[in-house]
Protein backbone atom coordinates (compact mmCIF):
# COMPACT_ATOMS: atom_id res chain seq x y z
CA UNK A 1 0.00 0.00 0.00
CA UNK A 2 1.04 3.58 -0.46
CA UNK A 3 1.95 5.85 2.40
CA UNK A 4 -0.80 8.47 2.62
CA UNK A 5 0.09 12.07 3.18
CA UNK A 6 0.80 12.62 6.87
CA UNK A 7 -2.04 14.38 8.71
CA UNK A 8 -1.48 16.79 11.60
CA UNK A 9 -3.53 18.09 14.52
CA UNK A 10 -2.36 20.73 17.01
CA UNK A 11 -3.53 21.38 20.57
CA UNK A 12 -2.55 23.80 23.35
CA UNK A 13 -2.38 22.52 26.92
CA UNK A 14 -1.94 24.56 30.09
CA UNK A 15 -0.42 22.11 32.55
CA UNK A 16 0.44 18.50 33.35
CA UNK A 17 -3.15 17.50 34.05
CA UNK A 18 -4.21 18.87 30.65
CA UNK A 19 -1.29 17.01 29.01
CA UNK A 20 -2.39 13.71 30.59
CA UNK A 21 -5.99 14.41 29.56
CA UNK A 22 -4.93 15.12 25.96
CA UNK A 23 -3.14 11.77 25.76
CA UNK A 24 -6.02 9.97 27.48
CA UNK A 25 -8.86 11.55 25.51
CA UNK A 26 -7.42 12.14 22.03
CA UNK A 27 -4.72 9.58 21.25
CA UNK A 28 -5.30 6.64 23.61
CA UNK A 29 -8.80 5.77 22.30
CA UNK A 30 -7.30 5.28 18.84
CA UNK A 31 -4.36 3.10 19.95
CA UNK A 32 -4.14 -0.65 19.48
CA UNK A 33 -1.47 -3.33 19.59
CA UNK A 34 1.23 -2.64 17.04
CA UNK A 35 1.07 1.14 17.27
CA UNK A 36 4.25 3.17 17.59
CA UNK A 37 4.25 6.67 19.10
CA UNK A 38 7.37 8.83 18.82
CA UNK A 39 7.60 11.73 21.29
CA UNK A 40 9.80 14.78 20.68
CA UNK A 41 10.33 17.87 22.78
CA UNK A 42 12.86 19.61 24.96
CA UNK A 43 13.70 18.52 28.50
CA UNK A 44 10.69 19.21 30.69
CA UNK A 45 8.31 19.56 27.75
CA UNK A 46 5.97 16.86 29.04
CA UNK A 47 6.85 13.66 27.17
CA UNK A 48 6.66 11.43 30.25
CA UNK A 49 3.57 13.27 31.49
CA UNK A 50 1.93 12.56 28.13
CA UNK A 51 2.89 8.89 28.43
CA UNK A 52 1.35 8.78 31.91
CA UNK A 53 -1.97 9.79 30.34
CA UNK A 54 -1.63 7.03 27.75
CA UNK A 55 -0.78 4.46 30.41
CA UNK A 56 -3.77 5.41 32.54
CA UNK A 57 -6.14 5.21 29.57
CA UNK A 58 -4.70 1.87 28.43
CA UNK A 59 -5.08 0.43 31.92
CA UNK A 60 -1.48 -0.62 32.32
CA UNK A 61 0.35 -1.41 35.54
CA UNK A 62 2.21 1.66 36.71
CA UNK A 63 3.43 3.99 37.74
CA UNK A 64 4.60 5.30 34.38
CA UNK A 65 7.86 7.13 35.07
CA UNK A 66 10.73 8.27 32.91
CA UNK A 67 12.78 5.26 31.79
CA UNK A 68 15.87 7.45 31.31
CA UNK A 69 18.33 5.24 33.15
CA UNK A 70 16.86 1.84 32.31
CA UNK A 71 16.15 2.86 28.67
CA UNK A 72 12.98 0.75 28.29
CA UNK A 73 10.21 -0.31 30.64
CA UNK A 74 7.29 -2.67 29.99
CA UNK A 75 3.93 -1.89 31.59
CA UNK A 76 1.64 -4.94 31.25
CA UNK A 77 -2.06 -4.37 30.74
CA UNK A 78 -4.33 -4.91 33.71
CA UNK A 79 -7.46 -4.85 31.55
CA UNK A 80 -6.66 -7.35 28.79
CA UNK A 81 -5.30 -4.80 26.31
CA UNK A 82 -1.83 -4.37 24.88
CA UNK A 83 1.17 -3.71 27.08
CA UNK A 84 2.80 -0.28 26.98
CA UNK A 85 6.50 -0.35 26.09
CA UNK A 86 7.97 2.99 27.23
CA UNK A 87 11.41 3.76 25.80
CA UNK A 88 13.72 6.70 26.42
CA UNK A 89 16.13 6.97 23.49
CA UNK A 90 17.89 10.08 24.84
CA UNK A 91 21.06 8.20 25.80
CA UNK A 92 21.12 6.09 22.64
CA UNK A 93 23.70 7.20 20.11
CA UNK A 94 22.69 5.16 17.10
CA UNK A 95 20.00 3.14 15.38
CA UNK A 96 22.02 0.03 16.25
CA UNK A 97 21.64 0.76 19.98
CA UNK A 98 17.88 1.11 19.55
CA UNK A 99 17.88 -2.13 17.56
CA UNK A 100 19.73 -3.82 20.45
CA UNK A 101 16.63 -3.31 22.61
CA UNK A 102 14.80 -5.91 20.44
CA UNK A 103 11.69 -3.76 20.27
CA UNK A 104 10.79 -5.47 17.01
CA UNK A 105 9.93 -8.58 19.06
CA UNK A 106 7.21 -6.73 21.02
CA UNK A 107 6.08 -4.00 18.64
CA UNK A 108 3.23 -6.03 17.09
CA UNK A 109 1.69 -6.99 20.44
CA UNK A 110 2.21 -3.72 22.34
CA UNK A 111 1.82 0.01 22.12
CA UNK A 112 5.40 1.30 21.88
CA UNK A 113 6.14 4.87 22.99
CA UNK A 114 9.64 6.20 22.30
CA UNK A 115 10.71 9.46 23.93
CA UNK A 116 13.51 11.22 22.06
CA UNK A 117 12.80 8.82 19.19
CA UNK A 118 12.92 11.22 16.28
CA UNK A 119 15.34 9.99 13.59
CA UNK A 120 15.78 6.74 15.54
CA UNK A 121 12.46 4.97 16.03
CA UNK A 122 10.91 5.44 12.60
CA UNK A 123 12.44 2.09 11.67
CA UNK A 124 10.02 0.35 14.03
CA UNK A 125 6.99 1.01 11.82
CA UNK A 126 6.00 3.04 8.80
CA UNK A 127 2.62 3.34 10.57
CA UNK A 128 3.26 5.65 13.50
CA UNK A 129 2.25 8.83 15.28
CA UNK A 130 4.84 11.51 15.89
CA UNK A 131 3.98 13.79 18.81
CA UNK A 132 5.96 17.03 19.10
CA UNK A 133 5.62 18.94 22.38
CA UNK A 134 6.85 22.54 22.45
CA UNK A 135 6.98 24.65 25.60
CA UNK A 136 5.85 28.24 25.62
CA UNK A 137 8.63 30.46 24.30
CA UNK A 138 10.30 32.77 26.79
CA UNK A 139 11.18 32.33 30.41
CA UNK A 140 12.82 29.41 32.11
CA UNK A 141 11.24 26.20 33.32
CA UNK A 142 10.13 26.61 36.93
CA UNK A 143 11.55 23.41 38.43
CA UNK A 144 9.33 23.93 41.49
CA UNK A 145 6.29 23.58 39.18
CA UNK A 146 7.58 21.90 36.00
CA UNK A 147 4.09 20.81 34.86
CA UNK A 148 2.91 24.42 34.54
CA UNK A 149 3.20 26.54 31.42
CA UNK A 150 1.59 26.40 28.01
CA UNK A 151 2.64 23.71 25.57
CA UNK A 152 1.73 23.21 21.95
CA UNK A 153 1.26 19.54 21.07
CA UNK A 154 1.24 18.47 17.44
CA UNK A 155 0.23 14.97 16.35
CA UNK A 156 1.40 13.87 12.90
CA UNK A 157 0.21 10.49 11.66
CA UNK A 158 2.14 8.39 9.15
CA UNK A 159 1.18 5.29 7.18
CA UNK A 160 -1.89 3.44 6.00
CA UNK A 161 -2.96 2.41 9.51
CA UNK A 162 -3.64 6.08 10.36
CA UNK A 163 -5.29 7.06 7.07
CA UNK A 164 -8.66 8.57 7.86
CA UNK A 165 -8.12 8.51 11.64
CA UNK A 166 -8.93 11.93 13.05
CA UNK A 167 -7.14 12.94 16.25
CA UNK A 168 -9.51 15.57 17.58
CA UNK A 169 -10.38 16.72 21.07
Amino acid sequence: MTDPTPASSTFTVADGDAMRALARDVLAPQLRAGDVVILSGDLGAGKTTFTQGLGAALGVRGPVASPTFIIARTHPSEVGGPALIHVDAYRLNSLAELDDLDLDTTVESSVTVVEWGEEKAEQLSQDRVHVVIAREVGGEVDMERPDEGLRTVTFTTHGDRWAGVALVG
